[in-house]
């Protein structure tokens, strides 16, 4: 089979496409020809040799978490109903033309759903929608959301006004900000703008013009700037680093002021919650009521190209693989 292999820790560059022996699942696992992998920042940063202590992995491997595709064969005791569906999964190595899960990890795509926006939503969905319910968004909360206009973060401003709060997205640049806002952002801050944060507590509105969920998928400078911008009582999860390290909080102040602190890892679910969550997202997506924002589609021998693209972030959403 054809696979993205990363040869080494590095630039994009090192993402080579080979050929590599198809795997055989193993008891309880099904094959997966698959026709897209997600991708996620984290990836790009695990290839270049961050993050080591979370994400042990040495080189030569294939990248990648998640894919959309059709189960092709069984390994033994695998049920015979899954050949043929049409599945999502998280796998190990899923920059190739074919991956191993266990059956227990598949999810089922809707007749309706088309496999790309499938893949767009394997991480995604499922850490956007376990998010909103960790922080218990509700009508009355008002919201700001860093990182708007990417992956998780175009889902998180359509889930979050589906919930009926006002949703305050922060994005970088007049295409992104038009795209927030037509996802259902209530109002939306340009974060390249020095006085971001006083027009993002003018947009949040209230007595205190402060937020009381703060979704930082960004990390960094940014959203160190945004942890003042919580409402005492509130709730700010620091869950993204694409800017190389998560949001460092004064937790001392958070306790003084009663605010609740979420992290990365409070985003690892369990087996049953990956499954309740990333069936909810699909299904959420085949009604029309959750939409996979997908920036651009690369084949699997520009994976290098890209990750490129993610690391610019300059595209729109989801960044896909084609396989």
């Amino acid at each position: 089979m054809r696979a993205a292999q990363v040869t080494r820790f590095g630039d994009p560059s090192v993402l080579i496409t080979t050929d590599l022996p198809d795997p055989a699942p193993a008891p309880g696992e099904v094959l997966i020809d698959v026709a897209y992998a997600d991708t996620i920042f984290v990836e790009t940063q695990i290839r270049s040799g961050w993050g080591g202590d979370y994400f042990p992995v040495t080189p030569p491997y294939v990248p990648g978490g998640g894919v959309s595709g059709v189960v092709s064969a069984l390994g033994p005791d695998a049920p015979e109903e899954w050949l043929g569906r049409r599945v999502t999964s998280f796998v190990t190595g899923a920059y190739a033309e074919r991956a191993v899960a266990a059956a227990s990890a598949l999810t089922v795509v809707p007749d309706s759903l088309d496999l790309l926006d499938a893949a767009a939503l394997v991480h995604d969905g499922v850490t956007s929608t376990g998010l909103l319910e960790l922080t218990s968004v509700t009508e009355t909360d008002r919201v700001l959301i860093l990182g708007a206009s990417g992956g998780m973060g175009t889902l998180l401003v359509q889930l979050a006004h589906a919930r009926g709060a006002r949703v305050v997205g922060v994005a970088r640049g007049e295409a992104k900000l038009a795209l927030v806002r037509d996802l259902g952002a209530d109002a939306v801050v340009d974060a390249t703008s020095p006085d971001w944060p006083a027009l993002a507590r003018h947009a949040l509105g209230g007595s205190d013009g402060a937020a009381d969920v703060v979704l930082d998928g960004v990390g960094g400078q940014l959203g160190a700037t945004a942890f003042p911008l919580t409402a005492p009582g509130g709730r700010f999860s620091a869950h993204g680093a694409p800017t190389g390290g998560f949001t460092t909080v004064d937790t001392t102040a958070a306790e003084r002021h009663g605010i609740t602190l979420f992290g990365i890892t409070d985003v690892q679910f369990s087996l049953p919650d990956l499954s309740r969550l990333s069936a909810h997202a699909l299904e959420e997506a085949a009604a029309g009521r959750l939409r996979a924002v997908v920036g651009e589609v690369f084949s699997l021998e520009e994976a290098g190209e890209a990750h490129r693209a993610v690391e610019k972030r300059e595209l729109l959403g989801k960044v896909v693989l084609k396989c």
